[in-house]
């Protein structure tokens, strides 16, 4: 993809000149004339010149928006400071965007947490990657050649209890459909077991480890082996090992309250019933079912917080972390490795690890980072009203968020 970014020269605005000329002192300026600010006054100028010198990224945002989305909010931490921006609207019938500070459903960025949960107690000797599921989970009589390292990257073959595509690639609903019947049975609780026991009475995928095949059923199982192992619900542990230690306080691990407990943008599912269009507010629903595959909720500032120091290695030793972002061949150019993707984005771009989610409907989630740490790219989408296919509108303006924030502008040749 090209690159198109470009850097403007940063102007000092009127906050910014106020907090500056506030910081003058008789004795420095007699001395040399120079102006002394605090290191946190600095820190204040510099977030406050980025929120306000970045047209083309809220362009960006609005390009969510203008594809069909209800709302999108996304949060830039870079060299530059930390900037965040909205668009469309939080609700329905209401003018006022989606909260900077809101909570959202982050769908399959739970996975990248859970991946970071197993490969802590791989870390601390407690499980190896490569040791069979089965004799730890003894009551799903799972296929004995299926490993951890399987369940992280996709590879077990396990059947999606979330919906497959069959032969002639048409998708076959899971154990909740699509239209009307998602909408009944959205507030439902799932049992993770159950879902397991689902998705172990189809047919299996493919023989372990012979291919590449996301599916929800492989962290399922991830959340019951670490509570196996540990001893502790899978909620206990993800407050011990990242919550707690990062300060994640907006961070809610899956659970089945179906209530958003806070500042939030609605989220809604449109679909064709009795041969008529429905709208249908989805906030409400119950996280359960997804687990931890999908069912956590979140913020932007804290899943940068988390993938910063992720990719920062403050999470995982260095062998861990290498092993995380090795691609399976067999995931093609998707690039996923354990939790994670691996994407190339070209030229002046480079390199950015990555892992985006989508809920049961209503919301979508963005979660990027150079391999560094030290760029993140987070956010999220509201579904409204729209006649869109959301998996569609979203490619372009993608794209060109992408773009924006991780591309270099181009040089004249």
């Amino acid at each position: 993809m090209s690159a198109s970014r470009i850097f403007r020269p940063v102007a000092v605005t009127t906050l910014a000149a106020g907090l500056l000329a506030g910081t003058v002192t008789p004795a420095v300026a007699a001395a040399d004339s120079r102006v002394a600010v605090s290191k946190a006054v600095q820190k204040a100028v510099r977030k406050a010149v980025a929120r306000q010198d970045r047209p083309e990224t809220q362009k960006a945002v609005q390009a969510f928006v203008d594809a069909g989305f209800a709302g999108a909010h996304m949060r830039v931490n870079d060299e530059r400071g930390e900037w965040t921006g909205s668009a469309g609207v939080r609700k329905l019938g209401s003018a006022a965007k989606p909260p900077a500070n809101g909570l959202f459903r982050v769908g399959s960025v739970t996975k990248t947490f859970v991946a970071t949960m197993m490969l802590q107690l791989v870390a601390e000797g407690e499980i190896g990657l490569d040791t069979p599921v089965a004799g730890h989970l003894p009551r799903f009589g799972l296929d004995r050649r299926i490993t951890v390292r399987m369940l992280l990257q996709h590879t077990s073959g396990v059947y999606n209890y979330t919906g497959e595509l069959d032969s002639d690639g048409k998708f076959v609903p899971g154990i909740i459909g699509t239209g009307q019947d998602l909408v009944d049975k959205r507030l439902r609780s799932h049992r993770q077991e159950d879902l397991v026991r689902f998705a172990l009475s189809k047919p299996a995928r493919f023989e372990p480890g012979t291919n590449w095949s996301y599916s929800n059923t492989n962290y399922t199982l991830a959340q019951l082996l670490i509570e196996k192992i540990t001893g502790h619900s899978f909620a206990q542990e993800m407050q011990r090992r990242i919550l707690r230690p990062l300060g994640l306080k907006h961070t809610l691990p899956p659970s089945t309250r179906t209530a958003i407990p806070g500042p939030h943008a609605h989220g809604y599912y449109r679909y064709e019933d009795a041969g008529q269009w429905k709208v249908v507010d989805v906030t409400r629903q119950n996280p359960s079912y997804l687990g931890a595959a999908g069912g956590m909720i979140s913020t932007s500032g804290d899943l940068a917080t988390f993938f910063s120091a992720l990719n920062r290695g403050k999470l995982l030793p260095a062998r861990l972390m290498a092993e995380m972002r090795k691609p399976h061949p067999k995931s093609g150019a998707l690039g996923y490795g354990l939790g994670v993707f691996v994407q190339d984005l070209g030229p002046n771009c480079g390199t950015v690890i990555h892992h985006n989610g989508s809920a049961l409907a209503g919301y979508a989630a963005i979660m990027y980072s150079t391999p560094d740490g030290k760029k993140t790219l987070t956010g999220s989408l509201t579904m409204g009203d729209a006649a869109i296919d959301p998996s569609q509108a979203y490619v372009k303006p993608q794209e060109k968020l992408l773009q924006e924030v991780f591309c270099d502008e181009q040089t004249p040749s």
